[in-house]
C-alpha cells in the first residue's frame, strides 16, 4: 500500500511538473507575433520564431498573425467631380505593423480590422474620386491611382497598428443604366473621328489628283510645243530642200509638171476616165503646151 501511495505522489508530482512546464514555455512561428501579457497589460512582444520561456501561471500569451492578409473590399458607388456616378471593386492587402497598438485598439480581431481598413479606404476612394473628372480618373487608372488610395488611407488606420500595403482597383466601371448611354456616345465620337479621317484623306487624294492633273496638262502642253517646233523644223527643212532641188527655171517647170500629173492621177478615180478641163487651167495649158512642143 505504502509503495501505491509513493507511486500515485511520483505520477502527480511528474504531471505537475509536465503542467508547469508547459505553462513556462511557449513558441513563435514564423511570419507571427506573440504578445506575453502579465495581469492584462502586455510585458513583452516576440517575432522572431523560437522557443522562449515565460512566468509560468502569472503571465498569458496572445497570438498575431504578422503575415500579409487579403481583404476583398464590397463593391461601392462613388461620385466623380463632373458629377459621373461610378461603381469601384477593390481589394486590399493589409499587415499588422505595430501589435501593441493593434492589441490595445482593436483587441487584435482581424474582423474589426477590416472593418476599419474598409472605412478608410472608402472614404480616401470618395474624397480622391470626387475631386477629379472622369476623364482624369480614366487617365489615372493604374498605379497612380492605387497609389493616391493607398497612401491616403494609410493615414487613417495608422493608430490601430496596421499598415495596408496596397489598395488595388479591380474594376471601376459605371453603372449598368449608364453604359449604354456612353457605350454610344463613345462610339458615335469614334464615327466622326473616322469621318474626319475620310474627309481629311479625300482632300488630300482630291488635291494629288489636280496635282498630277497640272503637272500632266503641263508636260502635254511642252511636248505638243515640241512637237509643232520639230514639224515647223521639218518642213522648213523640206522647203529649203525643195528650194534647193528646183532653183532653176527647168528644174521648176519639171516640178510642177510632176506635181499635175499626180493631180490628175489623184482625180481619175472609178470607172470614168474622162476629164474636162478648163482650157485657162494650168492642167489644160501644160497639155497645150507638151502639144505646141509636139
Amino acid at each position: 500500500m505504502k509503495k501505491n501511495i509513493i507511486k500515485t505522489l511520483g505520477i502527480v508530482v511528474l504531471v505537475l511538473a509536465l503542467i508547469l512546464v508547459g505553462n513556462c514555455l511557449y513558441t513563435v512561428h514564423p511570419k507571427e507575433y506573440v504578445a506575453v501579457r502579465q495581469f492584462g497589460r502586455i510585458v513583452d512582444i516576440k517575432s522572431e520564431p523560437g522557443l522562449y520561456l515565460k512566468t509560468p501561471f502569472v503571465q498569458s500569451i496572445q497570438r498575431v498573425s504578422a503575415a500579409t492578409i487579403l481583404y476583398d473590399v464590397p463593391a461601392s458607388d462613388v461620385i466623380t467631380r463632373d458629377k459621373k456616378s461610378m461603381i469601384s471593386d477593390n481589394y486590399i492587402l493589409w499587415r499588422v505593423t505595430e501589435p501593441t497598438k493593434y492589441i490595445q485598439t482593436l483587441n487584435a480581431i482581424e474582423g474589426r480590422a477590416e472593418e476599419r481598413i474598409e472605412a478608410a479606404v472608402y472614404n480616401s476612394l470618395k474624397k480622391i474620386i470626387s475631386g477629379m473628372t472622369q476623364d482624369e480618373i480614366i487617365a489615372a487608372r493604374g498605379d497612380k491611382l492605387n497609389g493616391m488610395i493607398t497612401q491616403d488611407a494609410n493615414g487613417d488606420i495608422q493608430v490601430y497598428g496596421i499598415e495596408i500595403i496596397q489598395s488595388q482597383i479591380k474594376a471601376l466601371d459605371l453603372p449598368d443604366d449608364n453604359k449604354n448611354a456612353v457605350y454610344n456616345r463613345m462610339i458615335s465620337e469614334r464615327e466622326n473621328i473616322a469621318a474626319s479621317y475620310a474627309a481629311e484623306g479625300k482632300a488630300e487624294a482630291q488635291k494629288i489628283r489636280n496635282d498630277t492633273d497640272k503637272q500632266v496638262a503641263i508636260k502635254l502642253a511642252d511636248a505638243e510645243k515640241r512637237a509643232a517646233t520639230l514639224i515647223g523644223e521639218g518642213e522648213a527643212e523640206y522647203m529649203s530642200i525643195l528650194q534647193g532641188a528646183y532653183n532653176t527655171a527647168d528644174k521648176a517647170e519639171f516640178y510642177n509638171f510632176i506635181r499635175s500629173l499626180d493631180a490628175m492621177k489623184e482625180s481619175m478615180t472609178g470607172g470614168n476616165k474622162t476629164i474636162i478641163l478648163d482650157k485657162d487651167s494650168q492642167i489644160a495649158q501644160l497639155f497645150y503646151g507638151v502639144s505646141t512642143m509636139d
